[in-house]
């Protein structure tokens, strides 16, 4: 529980807070709402980010110190105040073309329309982290160097594949471009932009790592995390980046009201930072050896999830519970693992 009490004391600070803010606007009955709402919102932040804790867990693991240190503190300043709260209020202040000051009176006076004006720029946000975590999934599936293979045989075969140079922006590139057809006429360029965006960034990071640490000789994002350092660091900021994109735009589905989303989602990005350092301290993914297969798949299917987004509706708890029930199969599948191996070495 050491891991956790962090978290359940942020939980009890931010509930506080959102009980206070939801009684100054309508008594008792909105600070029960308010409570409410953002217990919900919170439970659903770490359904949607169990698979990037996962994730985050198997590249902290290889990092030295320093630089895990820094992820799990700087890193969720980042997480909860950058993407939770301030990239919300710089997407309204471009669109709407106010300031930064100006959209936060908007967001706390005028919740309905400044909800609109985010909504009305899903398409583009769901464009650039679908096809980022498209790419960590992508790269992840076309592994030709990886030896243990959840899907057996099938999986082995794909993997091969990894050795044809840039297949997984190839295929990012063509799934962008198909997925355009989701998006009505006007909006067509700025998608595209924005899914060409976050392949940029995808491989940019790469770009930055390698020129910026003093070993420099490993080509892709792949080898360059397990070293971390700032490369390592950019990426695991801009995958955590992605994942908040879907959280942020579903949570006005349930409140405009962006304090009460700032501070449901902020106790779930807690959570989440705690079930990453248990998952490193106890070395579970070395013990669950397919957890980490699930968890990208679980990326894989958000990242689908996150571009048919850009037409259809898609329900929170759907995404939620296909991440989880990935997650849970993948556990599953290595306690048997581990069970064969210990018959065959009795």
């Amino acid at each position: 529980m050491k891991h956790f009490r962090m978290s359940f004391v942020i939980t009890i600070i931010c509930l506080g807070l959102a009980t206070w803010w939801g009684y100054t606007q309508g008594g008792v009955t909105g600070a029960l709402q308010a409570m409410g709402v953002a217990t919900i919102l919170s439970i659903m932040e770490v359904s949607l980010s169990f698979d990037n804790a996962v994730v985050n867990a198997a590249v902290l693991k290889t990092w030295d110190r320093f630089w895990r240190n820094l992820f799990l503190t700087v890193g969720i300043l980042v997480a909860v105040f950058g993407m939770r709260l301030v990239f919300p209020l710089l997407i309204v202040a471009q669109a709407a073309d106010l300031g930064l000051g100006e959209v936060w009176h908007l967001a706390l006076n005028n919740p309905a329309a400044y909800s609109q004006h985010l909504t009305n720029h899903h398409a583009e946000v769901a464009a650039f982290g679908g096809i980022f975590l498209l790419l960590v999934f992508l790269n992840f599936l076309f592994d030709d160097e990886r030896h243990l293979h959840w899907l057996g045989c099938v999986e082995k075969k794909i993997g091969s594949l990894g050795k044809i140079a840039s297949i997984s922006v190839f295929l990012a590139l063509g799934i962008l471009i198909a997925s355009l057809s989701l998006v009505e006429e006007g909006k067509k360029l700025i998608v595209l932009v924005a899914g060409i965006w976050g392949i940029l960034t995808y491989v940019g990071v790469d770009i930055i790592g390698s020129l910026l640490e003093k070993n420099d000789n490993d080509p892709n994002v792949g080898d360059l995390v397990k070293r971390g350092g700032i490369g390592g660091f950019l990426y695991l900021e801009v995958l955590d980046a992605s994942f908040s994109f879907d959280g942020v735009i579903g949570a006005f589905a349930i409140t405009s009201d962006v304090v009460i989303i700032m501070l449901g989602l902020g106790i779930g990005a807690m959570f989440v930072r705690s079930i990453t350092i248990y998952l490193v301290h106890q070395e579970t993914l070395d013990k669950f050896v397919y957890l980490e297969h699930g968890a990208h798949y679980a990326i894989g299917v958000l990242a689908f999830i996150m571009l048919a987004s850009m037409k259809y509706h898609v329900p929170e708890l759907f995404t939620g519970l296909i991440g989880v029930a990935l997650i849970l199969a993948s556990l599953w599948s290595s306690m048997r693992y581990r069970r064969k191996a210990a018959l065959n070495n009795s």
